[in-house]
């Protein structure tokens, strides 16, 4: 995690006016004096936009992206940015300007990528919230490494524009972004905050997300694929999801064994690469 200059007392003097407000009653939002950070692919004002490259590490952004932007509407308050691998293309977090995240869990063990940075501050207590961004599991993969939540949400439905770098106008295909978090209950409270349209898009769509049908464990279906060819899993790890697979059976969920998805994983990985 990086701080840009000055951004301490912004922050102290942030996290006072906090407080005061709230003994006042003056609610600032969802977020009211929610610390945390940002990861490095989103603009934030007064702070370097990288990617992790060094020929962009005196990219200081001029606005805010417009996630950021809800986040901090809300009531947050954002004092540093966080780690990515370079280019955001990849499940390991080192680049040469910040250098290497470890996994706070176990420093010889990565935290993932490519929203490393951001799971390994939320599993270190650094920060109370985060927001990342994938196209190959780059949020769901950190959170699982660093053993907290993160939130794949349905693709177009959180504004991409100002996780960009200069030059690049159209966002990415298949990219989307959501929150991590070190709870389900704070990835619902932030994910409210981001989703919608921007600006330019409101007059056509908006959100309204439908309450969930499911309530307990026994309404799930859930599919298990222990070990694959492309993605060898080690015994340790196989044996603790069989565990798991009997806790779901236990509680009446329907597990099968046998469900694939339609496209072989080596297939997969291939679109995904080239």
């Amino acid at each position: 995690m990086f701080l840009a200059p000055g951004t301490k007392v912004s922050y102290s003097r942030l996290s006072s006016a906090a407080d005061k407000a709230l003994a006042s009653g003056d609610n600032w939002g969802p977020l009211h004096g929610v610390p945390m950070t940002i990861k490095e692919s989103f603009n934030v004002e007064g702070m370097p936009t990288t990617w992790g490259l060094t020929r962009y590490q005196n990219n200081y952004a001029t606005k805010n992206a417009i996630v950021v932007e809800r986040l901090l509407n809300s009531g947050a308050v954002a004092f540093g940015k966080t780690n990515v691998p370079r280019y955001l293309a990849d499940w390991q977090t080192f680049n040469q300007i910040y250098g290497t995240t470890n996994n706070p869990r176990d420093v010889a063990l990565v935290p993932g990528g490519s929203s490393g940075g951001s799971a390994a501050a939320l599993a270190a207590g650094l920060t109370g919230l985060e927001v990342g961004s994938g196209i190959g599991a780059s949020i769901r993969n950190p959170a699982h490494y660093c053993g907290v939540y993160g939130h794949k949400p349905t693709f177009g439905i959180v504004s991409g524009q100002g996780q960009a770098l200069p030059g690049m106008v159209a966002e990415p295909d298949i990219a989307l972004l959501g929150p991590l978090a070190r709870s389900a209950d704070d990835l619902a409270i932030a994910l409210d905050v981001m989703a919608g349209p921007d600006d330019i898009d409101q007059t056509g769509w908006q959100v309204r997300l439908p309450k969930p049908e499911k309530k307990k464990l026994s309404d799930f279906r859930i599919a298990v694929i222990y070990t694959d060819p492309e993605a060898e899993v080690d015994d340790e790890v196989q044996y603790s999801i069989q565990n798991l697979v009997a806790f779901l059976v236990k509680n009446k969920v329907k597990v099968s064994e046998n469900a694939r998805p339609k496209i072989e994983s080596r297939e997969a990985h291939r679109n995904y690469t080239s």
